[in-house]
């Protein structure tokens, strides 16, 4: 029976498309990043926001770092079609042996960076700069292989410290962890800070890292029966609005200023000062991505005082002044 017109299927956005670029020597924990936390990303509705496929450049078959090959559905010609390609790591070959890849791969990232963003996870970026597509522009990789990373690419600009990198259409990260990094800090960028802490629940992981945090490198561990800074530095952030100097903290961990400096870098990988830095940091982008509160009253809750002073910084750190930060993160429609 006729029930009259039914009204229209309201079609969901475009979902974003993703190619996962899997090599020989591919590492398998790290292939499957972009599937599990881009592809957990859902709208307001559950909707998804990425597709996300994986392709061998000629379709065929390849062997992981785990031992086990997989064969995905799809081919290089993937890329021509995709909005955003992932270069897992790789455990070997070319790239990282010689400085070189295949011609064809070559041309086949060549021509995505065309119309996609790139973006590489580990020791993804050697095959990144093997393709010149990284020449002039910073990176990073994984701390264990940038030495090697420097040999092979001298025209790039490594930065062997950090977790991430983001150039705008081309981003490289650290080891397997700093790759969920990165992944996380995309999704953020694309769809703001309640969509990436959504996917970062859903796969029990910190929802956010700040990408010029250090790599972790091995330290020495602190002598048996000395004690240690984080006591102090969970008393810290608490405190972040108020003055924290360095002889302060030292007091409260009841340390010389010498001895809690050394013990912190030992603990951290980073000075205080650039520690303590870095959460005030943290805390006023939490605070501008989820709260109406000015930009007076985010500089004096994250503990910079003025609001000359937290422009600076957050400049410093991540290229954009406050106002623009809360746009990008929270919509055009948002106070500054």
């Amino acid at each position: 029976m006729d029930r009259g017109p039914r009204p229209a299927v309201t079609a969901g956005p475009a979902r974003h498309e993703v190619a996962v670029l899997a090599l020989p020597g591919t590492i398998a924990f790290e292939l499957g990043l972009p599937h599990r936390l881009l592809g957990s990303a859902v709208d307001a509705d559950e909707r998804p926001l990425y597709r996300v496929r994986v392709a061998t450049l000629d379709g065929g078959p390849v062997r992981t770092s785990a031992g086990y090959s997989i064969q995905p559905e799809h081919d290089a010609t993937l890329l021509e079609t995709a909005r955003t390609v992932v270069v897992p790591g790789v455990q070997g070959g070319p790239a990282m042996s010689d400085g070189q890849v295949p011609a064809d791969l070559a041309a086949a990232l060549r021509a995505a960076a065309a119309h996609a963003r790139l973006l590489s996870i580990c020791t993804g970026a050697f095959v990144l700069a093997a393709a010149g597509l990284l020449d002039g522009r910073p990176a990073t990789t994984h701390w264990m292989h940038t030495q090697a990373f420097a040999r092979h690419f001298p025209r790039v600009r490594l930065d062997p410290d950090v977790l991430f990198v983001d150039d705008g259409d081309v981003l490289t990260s650290a080891g397997n962890a700093a790759g969920i990094d990165l992944l996380l800090h995309l999704v953020r960028r694309d769809h703001g800070s309640a969509v990436a802490n959504r996917v970062a629940r859903r796969n029990v992981v910190a929802p956010w890292r700040e990408g010029g945090q250090s790599q972790f490198v091995e330290r020495p561990l602190p002598e048996t029966g000395d004690a240690g800074t984080a006591a102090t530095r969970a008393w810290a952030l608490e405190r972040l609005g108020e003055p924290l100097t360095l002889a302060g903290l030292a007091a409260h961990a009841r340390m010389s200023v010498r001895t809690f400096t050394r013990r912190f870098r030992e603990e951290t990988g980073q000075s205080p000062q650039r520690w303590l830095a870095a959460q005030r940091i943290a805390l006023a982008r939490r605070l501008l991505e989820s709260t109406d509160a000015s930009v007076d009253r985010v500089a004096a809750e994250a503990g910079f005082g003025t609001t000359a002073s937290l422009r600076a910084h957050l400049r410093a750190s991540i290229g954009v002044p406050p106002g623009a930060y809360r746009r990008t993160y929270r919509g055009a429609g948002v106070g500054r």
